[in-house]
């Protein structure tokens, strides 16, 4: 099996995209997380869903998830606020990461230790111009592997 045999149309946002817009993408399609593309539709990275929440959730319940016990529900809902405003970039870590790409020939092997090693759910697929054609998703690849 291949890579272009699990091959999905994944939504992508750009590094420019507002934050908040990236996060309702997210939350109604239910995603692990999103292909970032540059201006030719080439993958730049991946913003996991985790990200996002980093930016929204104050440092202090970050450090010690105690703290955010003592936070209401209604000053709960005001973090999200800090998402507008905000752009994709500001959401992705400091460091980069390795990109989990690879071309449609890829094996279910190859994908599952590409996600493994960059600790993606979902790996960016490209044609021969780098151009994004889809993505193959962690439930996907074992939706497909695993017996029933």
């Amino acid at each position: 099996m291949r890579a272009r045999e699990l091959l999905t149309d994944f939504p992508t946002v750009r590094l420019d995209s507002p934050v908040i817009d990236a996060a309702r993408l997210l939350a109604e399609q239910d995603l692990p997380g999103l292909i970032v593309v540059d201006g030719g539709d080439s993958p730049v990275t991946i913003l996991p869903g985790t990200q996002v929440l980093r930016l929204a959730v104050p440092g202090y319940c970050q450090d010690d998830p105690a703290l955010a016990r003592v936070v209401d529900e209604a000053h709960a809902d005001a973090f999200l606020r800090e998402l507008h405003g905000r752009t994709v970039r500001d959401a992705l870590p400091r460091q980069p990461r390795e990109l989990p790409v690879t071309d449609p020939e890829a094996t279910v092997l190859e994908l599952a230790a590409l996600m493994a090693r960059t600790h993606s759910p979902l790996v960016a697929v490209v044609d021969e111009h780098r151009r994004l054609i889809g993505a193959v998703t962690l439930q996907a690849l074992l939706d497909r592997v695993l017996p029933a």
